[in-house]
Formats: C-alpha cells, sequence, structure tokens
C-alpha cells in the first residue's frame, strides 16, 4: 500500500530542498559536495552488495520477534529472509551515503540501533576498519543471520547485542567516555527517538554525528524531527528526507538544512 502521506511529504520536500548551491556554510556545504554528492564508486560496495543479492534470493524461514519497535518489522511471525531483506534493507545508495559519512567523520565508536540483516553494519564497519562498531538489534534470528553476514565479509571490528533497545543502549553509552557516530534505525515512535536522543546528548561533542532514520516516517516521527532540530544544544542538522543529521558543532550558527538526495 502506498502511503500518501509519505508520497506527499516527499514531494514537498523535493520543491523546498536546495542542492549544493543553495547551501553558504562552508561546514554545510563541503558535507553535501564532498560527501552526500560523492556518487563515485568505492572500495568494498561491491562485496555487500553481491550478499545483498543472495540475501534477495535467501528462502530460509526465520522466526521474527517484534519488541514494538514500531518499524519495517511489525509482527511476531515466521518470514523468507529474501522477504526480510526486500522490505527491510536500506537501498544501496542511502546505504553507501552512510558509509561515506561515517569514513568522512573517522570516528574511534559507532553505535547502530536496528542490526536487520547487517548489510548497513558492514557498511558503517568497512568505512571505518579501525572503529570499534557496535549494533543493537531486537530480533535473535534476524541478529544470527546478521552475524553470518558479518562473518561471510570477514568483518572483524563489530559486535551485535541482542534484546530491548531500551535497555541495551543505556548500558552501550556507558561504555565510551564520548559517542562519536550513533545511527538511530530502530522503534519509530516519537517518544523513543526523542528518548535515543536525549540519552545519547550528554556524549556528543563537535566531532559527532548522530543520524535518524525514517524522519518523514509518521505523525510522530515528524514531531521528533522538530523537537529535535528545535533543541538548543543542536546547531546543525541536515534533512535529506530518508535520514536526517544532527550536529552539536559549539560556535556554529545553528541552521537546518533540507538537501536533495
Amino acid at each position: 500500500m502506498i502511503n500518501l502521506q509519505l508520497a506527499a511529504d516527499y514531494l514537498k520536500h523535493r520543491f523546498t530542498s536546495n542542492t549544493r548551491h543553495g547551501v553558504h556554510s562552508p561546514f554545510a556545504y563541503r558535507l553535501v559536495d564532498k560527501v552526500i554528492y560523492d556518487f563515485h564508486a568505492k572500495s568494498g560496495y561491491d562485496r555487500i552488495e553481491d550478499l545483498r543479492s543472495e540475501l534477495l534470493r535467501d528462502e530460509r524461514i526465520i522466526n521474527i520477534t517484534d519488541l514494538g519497535a514500531g518499524s519495517h518489522i511489525n509482527n511476531n511471525r515466521q518470514k523468507q529472509v529474501k522477504i526480510l531483506a526486500k522490505n527491510a534493507l536500506k537501498p544501496a545508495k542511502l546505504a553507501q551515503l552512510i558509509h561515506r559519512l561515517a569514513a568522512d567523520q573517522a570516528p574511534g565508536n559507532i553505535i547502530e540501533l536496528g542490526t536487520c540483516l547487517g548489510l548497513t553494519t558492514a557498511y558503517l564497519a568497512t568505512a571505518v576498519p579501525d572503529a570499534q562498531v557496535v549494533s543493537i538489534e531486537g530480533c535473535p534470528e534476524t541478529a544470527a543471520v546478521a552475524e553470518e553476514n558479518l562473518a561471510t565479509l570477514g568483518i572483524k571490528n563489530s559486535g551485535i547485542l541482542v534484546g530491548n533497545f531500551d535497555k541495551i543502549l543505556p548500558d552501550v553509552i556507558a561504555m565510551f567516555p564520548s559517542l562519536d557516530f550513533v545511527f538511530i534505525d530502530g522503534n519509530h515512535r516519537k517518544e523513543a527517538t526523542l528518548n535515543y536522543f536525549k540519552w545519547c546528548l550528554p556524549k556528543l561533542s563537535d566531532n559527532s554525528i548522530m543520524i535518524f532514520d525514517d524522519i518523514y516516517w509518521s505523525k510522530g516521527m515528524k514531531e521528533a524531527w522538530n523537537e529535535i532540530k528545535a533543541h538548543p544544544d543542536v546547531t546543525v542538522t541536515i534533512d535529506l528526507f530518508w535520514i536526517g543529521l544532527v550536529y552539536v558543532r559549539k560556535g556554529q550558527a545553528k541552521e537546518d538544512f533540507k538537501i536533495k538526495f
């Protein structure tokens, strides 16, 4: 079923957003020009996309455990891996953007909330091989497939924790003196999204980035995104429709950008 409100929001975004030429902030312009609009193929893309193709043919059936995430996986039943891959994996264009953002940021640690089958985890881990990547997944059998996929790709710098996001994320945040790169792709509800933002905020620095997925997914997600943008500690946001980037760069003028992607 087509989400008519999402389609309407997308059209509005296309008409009200800018390209790099409408961005006058040096920080944001460099990010758009050198990272967001860098569509050149990178080393490692092909191996991950070959694995995506395999997953789209994978007829294994796994038990989907829903912990109330309110995201793409919204039931408690069996599902073929290929259906999960088709409906829940980030498209290559978006996963590769997240890879470039991580590579540009060069973080020491990366937290991902919502592992799914591990492809975006793989993109993050290969972007910064020296980073410690911690991904959290609510569904044990989905996480098991993700572990297989990361092993297939030979990725050594990532680990998957399984369980309720609300219980695990605070402990993961406590592991690090500061948070460098946080990708929130789980529990697409307003209250949960705002909680994750507030929990991470005290450990964000000028060199940190938070990425929120599906910021137009629902009325609640749009409200959460607007509250995050309005927070006094947030100085720069970049709205790419599919995801939103958040920075807390002290001393920088507060600006919100809408960018075509």
